[in-house]
């Protein structure tokens, strides 16, 4: 496949992608930039489903950065244990608030370099706050969907998150990267599955090259 044909494929992919999912967003219930980086914190080896059942009462129970700053950490691994790996989840919530309260004055910061200094604030993670909160395109959200629906559309022959998101990054505008994160966690979540992908209900299937389609 040329050069041309492989713009030409993804242009395909991107217009497909608009129809399907033209409003993608979020899916992590919040109110403020510290709510979306704790949920999406909570988020790591859970679904967005469970976490928006325990947050509610997490944020009711501590409404600001201070109170999660002062939280002892085997209280708050109680509060938010169904989500799993609680005590680690817990550490990284209080070890964020009291850096964001020590070194950025409360305010959550809008750099990528800035907010992977923050416990618990990794790529994924640093991406999805500055994207959502923010709307900085700082770079491509890739979780695990989006690992799997880049591999499958022959996207990237890459394995890990950052090397994914340098390759995707080179192909894809950057001011699409905040939705087409978007719309790849959608479409990992309600069509192309890990296990028994929806491909007949999938307007993308007659330019997907994955070997574990279901036609």
């Amino acid at each position: 496949m040329t050069v041309a044909d492989r713009k030409t494929r993804l242009k395909k992919i991107l217009r497909h992608l608009d129809d399907l999912y033209p409003n993608a967003t979020c899916e992590l219930r919040h109110n403020t930039p510290f709510q979306l980086l704790a949920s999406t914190i909570l988020s790591a080896q859970c679904t967005d489903k469970r976490v928006n059942m325990v947050t509610p009462g997490l944020f009711k129970k501590y409404p600001t950065i201070k109170d999660f700053a002062h939280v002892r950490q085997d209280e708050l691994a109680q509060d938010i244990r169904s989500t799993g790996f609680f005590n680690n989840k817990a550490k990284s919530i209080i070890g964020a608030a009291q850096k964001i309260l020590t070194d950025f004055q409360g305010e959550l910061p809008r750099t990528m370099d800035e907010m992977l200094t923050i416990p618990g604030a990794a790529r994924k993670t640093a991406n999805v706050v500055l994207g959502t909160a923010f709307g900085i395109a700082s770079g491509i959200v890739v979780d695990t969907h989006v690992q799997r629906i880049a591999h499958r559309l022959d996207l990237t022959k890459q394995k890990t998150p950052e090397k994914i998101e340098k390759d995707l990054v080179k192909i894809i505008p950057q001011d699409r990267w905040i939705l087409f994160s978007h719309q790849l966690i959608h479409h990992g979540r309600y069509l192309c599955t890990a296990r028994n992908p929806r491909c007949l209900d999938c307007s993308l299937s007659s330019i997907c090259y994955a070997k574990d389609k279901t036609l």
